[in-house]
């Protein structure tokens, strides 16, 4: 009798929450309609390829291979559409041989240029081989193309980026790093200052004279010098104990990585004006901080439908990911990561007058 009056009361607790409701019902549905979104594209992969001095035969061979497209280049200009992203890889023709030069971003690409030129260069020398013996047959007396020996084609590979041993986990780092940062920094300071509020302190502070944006900016002072502390440990401990290679500064790492922790300070902080308790507060989570991860860039963007990505434009994960992933990988300088960090600084402005105007609710006085 006393089990049925418990579970009675606790259901009617339960059917009261509204919010709890919400979480167990909807937000599942929600969490799957975004999966849909994001792995609902081609889940082929578009390789790049800038050639210098190849031969137009094995060129148009390489063409042929599915998701492979090829552009002419002269050795400057196809090394400069390699450090910016316009191509995946160069391949050069030089004295018989093939140098190639792998961006390395992404493992599946370096691994499909090689499987791709090197089908190519066999299908070529056949190519060749059978027009020689047709001639010779028929006894033309043309010079007969020059050909590589099968079997002696020596193709030298060099990477922008790490080195053949890189796979998924160092595409993917960069963007964990500050992902990791956003969220740790997002659950913490929401919590905190929902226990100043159900603890009696929030409401005694706005009791005083003191001002709403003195209290969002104390709190951001406070815990944005743990998101610096939080954001050094993660970055070294990633650089130097997961042994990640960073091509462009570390500092600029640590930058980014400091002004999504304040961005996520913030956004804590306004998720947490809507939380009457610890639990409702992790109910944000799967709304707001899973769809970051679905958008950072993880998930290769330029497959998806031009309507899902314009999700991301409105998830600061996005602009953190772009940037990081161009430093670590790329070593982009301080101007190529300025609009991304600007963005990242117009969602703390943003956010941080939210905070301001949230208080308002709960100022008695």
């Amino acid at each position: 009798m006393r089990i049925m009056s418990i579970t009675k009361r606790v259901t009617k607790e339960l059917l009261r929450d509204k919010r709890t409701l919400a979480l167990m019902f909807l937000a599942p549905m929600f969490i799957l309609f975004l999966m849909k979104l994001v792995f609902s594209v081609n889940s082929t992969t578009s390789v790049n390829i800038a050639t210098v001095n190849v031969q137009s035969g094995l060129v148009s061979d390489l063409d042929k291979v599915s998701h492979i497209d090829t552009h002419k280049y002269s050795l400057s200009k196809a090394n400069d559409a390699l450090k910016n992203g316009t191509v995946d890889a160069v391949v050069r023709y030089k004295n018989s041989e093939y140098y190639v030069t792998y961006a390395n971003t992404d493992a599946s690409k370096t691994n499909a240029t090689k499987a791709a030129l090197k089908s190519s260069i066999i299908v070529n020398n056949m190519g060749q081989l059978k027009r020689s013996l047709l001639r010779f047959q028929s006894q033309v007396p043309q010079v007969p193309e020059k050909t590589s020996k099968s079997g002696a084609i020596k193709i030298h590979n060099k990477y922008l980026y790490g080195d053949k041993d890189t796979n998924f986990f160092d595409k993917i780092v960069p963007i964990l790093m500050g992902f990791f940062v956003f969220f740790f920094v997002f659950l913490i300071s929401g919590m905190a200052l929902l226990n100043e509020r159900t603890s009696g302190t929030l409401y005694r502070l706005l009791a005083t004279p003191v001002k709403r944006s003195e209290i969002v900016f104390g709190y951001m002072l406070s815990y944005g010098f743990l998101a610096i502390l939080q954001t050094l440990i993660i970055v070294l401990f990633t650089i130097w104990a997961l042994n990640v290679e960073v091509v462009g500064s570390v500092f600029y790492v640590i930058l980014i990585n400091f002004v999504l922790a304040l961005v996520a300070l913030a956004f804590g902080i306004l998720m947490s004006t809507f939380a009457k308790s610890e639990f409702q507060m992790m109910q944000f989570i799967p709304l707001v901080v899973i769809p970051q991860i679905f958008f950072s860039g993880i998930i290769p963007m330029d497959s998806m439908a031009q309507g899902v990505k314009f999700i991301s434009y409105i998830l600061p994960m996005k602009y953190a990911g772009d940037a990081l992933t161009g430093v670590v990988m790329n070593g982009y300088s301080i101007g190529q990561i300025i609009i991304p960090i600007l963005v990242l600084l117009l969602f703390l402005v943003v956010l941080t007058i939210l905070n301001i105007v949230g208080l308002r609710k709960y100022r008695k006085v």
